[in-house]
């Protein structure tokens, strides 16, 4: 599958998710199969101002390549300035977020906001393209609510602007990330654009990709809380649709990748913030194993790497694995 010039060894790429596809877990998704991965989004205003923290988040691991970085705002003379910074820092693709539905990004008429603003979103996506000799895609949504299911519009409208590729998340703005996913609303994307298009929503196992392949015709699938605690979902839907034997995962398997996740979260962001944000990733891991509520709980009381290395051997003791 192509991106403009980029190639992608499999039609399957991660989503971007806030506090979740940092560079440690984007290399993790890669190294099992994913084919992009996409970035946390990135404020524009933060990139132009400056910001030290925000500029971080452009950091790139070779291994995780080919890689988006998604930015966010609302004006499309920053949205263009930041998309060369994006370009500069050395990124595969620049991607725009048009799908957060967050009250403090949509309020100030960023993220899903713009898909009821249709004409402002095409002028930041011809400026951003105009900008960079990099491929420009952008992630959206259904639409703004019931009444306004304006996906197919927001579509055409990147697919003029010259954009390389585009994301549908099935939900409205209002469902948030509740209900059901509109696989349908994606079909029909699919049938107005000849870029290609990624269908996004309610992908959790091998099987739901499949059909969602199939009863939209999508060119790409993008997983985002399917593979939160299981990136091995990259490699097995890589299988599927190469035509060979689907891995299965082990609980050891598991429980060695919170120890490796948890090592590269701290030395990537330093043991006091690396290890609090891995407690939630921990808990995600064991999802569905025995006693996963008490070990969840012990988790989130982890302070340092051997703290959290020594709960994850006991669970594992528990379950007779060590």
């Amino acid at each position: 599958m192509n991106i403009g010039n980029v190639v992608l060894e499999t039609p399957v790429a991660l989503a971007p998710m806030a506090g979740i596809s940092d560079l440690p877990y984007r290399v993790i998704c890669r190294r099992l199969g994913c084919g992009l991965t996409v970035s946390e989004m990135v404020s524009a205003k933060g990139l132009l101002y400056k910001n030290e923290k925000t500029f971080a988040m452009l950091q790139i691991d070779p291994e995780e390549r080919p890689t988006a970085i998604q930015l966010f705002g609302s004006v499309p003379e920053e949205l263009a300035e930041a998309a060369k910074i994006v370009e500069a820092s050395g990124s595969d693709i620049v991607d725009f977020n048009m799908g957060c539905p967050v009250p403090k990004v949509a309020n100030n008429g960023e993220g899903s906001a713009l898909m009821k603003t249709p004409g402002l979103a095409g002028r930041i996506l011809e400026a951003m393209v105009k900008a960079v000799s990099i491929p420009v895609t952008v992630k959206f949504r259904a639409g703004w609510d019931e009444t306004s299911r304006n996906a197919v519009e927001i579509a055409r409208i990147a697919e003029a602007a010259g954009v390389a590729a585009v994301a549908v998340h099935g939900r409205t703005r209002n469902q948030f990330y509740m209900g059901k996913a509109d696989w349908e609303m994606i079909r029909e994307v699919k049938q107005a654009v000849q870029i290609p298009v990624f269908g996004n929503g309610d992908i959790f196992s091998v099987e739901d990709g499949l059909r969602m392949q199939e009863e939209t015709h999508c060119d790409g699938l993008m997983l985002a809380r399917g593979a939160y605690g299981n990136p091995w979902l990259f490699s097995q839907l890589r299988a599927a649709l190469e035509g060979k034997a689907v891995p299965s995962v082990s609980v050891e398997e598991r429980l060695q990748m919170i120890v490796k996740h948890a090592g590269a979260l701290a030395a990537f962001k330093g043991e006091r913030t690396g290890i609090r944000e891995m407690r939630s990733h921990a808990s995600a891991y064991i999802k569905g194993l025995p006693n996963a509520a008490e070990y969840r709980e012990k988790f989130h009381k982890a302070e340092t790497l051997r703290e959290l290395c020594g709960m994850v051997s006991s669970y594992g003791r528990f379950l007779g694995i060590y």
